[in-house]
């Protein structure tokens, strides 16, 4: 297997599928290199963070489309494009400009299989950055997947490895229904083996990346590296931890965490969105409505706090959850009784 970064990942696997299946096509801001063409440029650095790089060079652009600044214009270009057959992989340059464009996404693209009795099909993929950690600030940082997660009809995803994006992402540009699909801008350059060809990650199935028996640890993109640190130290003091990184937060795999908690008794996620209505919440529910007579200590949820994400570097520091507070919350959770 090749080693290569998370971006290189999505790019092989956008490549791939476009080569695989002329109906998909790409379309957002800067996509193909935005003013690209007016300069002589065929192709610029291939959007703001270089995963659809080439794609304009080898489909042309009339696959690969460049769009104004208007995430509504968007998502409602890829809605009709889905309904009329295409299969479209639309981008939004910024998680946190969701809302310009959310009546698209829960009220028309989540609906349309439902109000149209199972007739109509959207096959769309919105891929979009998201995470702290890029000293971005308030407006541009925001982990939003919980709000997305929560509504019906809508599939997402959020990798946290090379290898799971590009076969969550071939995935998502399969599957018949909206998938959301989350990219934490901290990992782009995280680098891992990545399997040639033709390469699928199922949905729903979370990966378990470290087997033990004190506690259990669920975490999401930038937390799975950061949990496995925290993780990977304590073993060598003899404590074990399952560590499973969700993968999919709807849907969730609610089998691999049960049977995890039945053999350690001990819960903790950790979850970079705010506290409130969170993943980590959810996940904290699951345990105490499935799991609680496997529950031999209270669920330590480790998250953001309930602020907006701060510009300056040393608040910014504080604001996320770091390996130190993942390791103090896995002893913390030992010692209860």
């Amino acid at each position: 297997m090749a080693e290569m970064t998370m971006r290189d990942a999505l790019n092989q696997a956008l490549h791939q599928e476009m080569e695989r299946d002329e109906r998909v096509i790409v379309v957002g801001e800067d996509v193909a290199g935005g003013s690209g063409g007016s300069s002589g440029n065929e192709e610029a650095a291939g959007g703001i963070f270089g995963v659809t790089k080439g794609l304009k060079t080898r489909f042309g652009g009339n696959r690969v489309i460049d769009t104004p600044i208007s995430e509504s214009a968007i998502v409602g270009l890829a809605n009709g494009a889905a309904l009329a057959g295409m299969r479209p992989v639309a981008e939004l340059m910024f998680a946190d400009f969701v809302g310009v464009s959310l009546d698209q996404i829960f009220n028309q693209m989540a609906k349309f299989r439902y109000m149209f009795g199972g007739k109509a099909k959207t096959p769309v993929v919105l891929r979009m950055s998201m995470g702290a950690g890029m000293n971005a600030a308030a407006q541009h940082s925001q982990t939003i997947y919980p709000m997305l997660s929560a509504i019906p009809g809508l599939k997402v995803a959020i990798p946290s490895t090379p290898a799971d994006a590009k076969g969550m992402l071939a995935t998502a540009i399969r599957d018949d229904d909206p998938v959301i699909f989350f990219e934490h801008k901290a990992l782009y350059a995280r680098k891992g083996e990545v399997p040639e060809g033709e390469y699928l990650v199922p949905f729903g199935e979370a990966a378990l990346l470290r087997e033990g028996s004190d506690v259990t640890v669920v975490a999401i993109a930038r937390m799975v590296p950061f949990a496995m640190k925290a993780v990977d130290k304590l073993a060598g003091e003899g404590i074990t931890c399952d560590l499973i990184d969700m993968r999919t937060t709807s849907p969730i795999d609610e089998e691999t965490i049960l049977e995890s908690l039945s053999q350690t008794g001990r819960l903790v996620v950790v979850d970079e969105s705010n506290p409130i209505c969170s993943i980590a919440s959810e996940i904290a529910g699951l345990a105490a409505s499935k799991g609680f007579h496997d529950l031999r200590a209270p669920v330590q949820k480790i998250t953001a706090p309930h602020t907006p994400v701060p510009f300056a570097r040393e608040l910014e520091r504080l604001y996320v959850p770091s390996p130190n507070d993942i390791e103090a919350a896995i002893r913390a959770v030992l010692k209860e009784v």
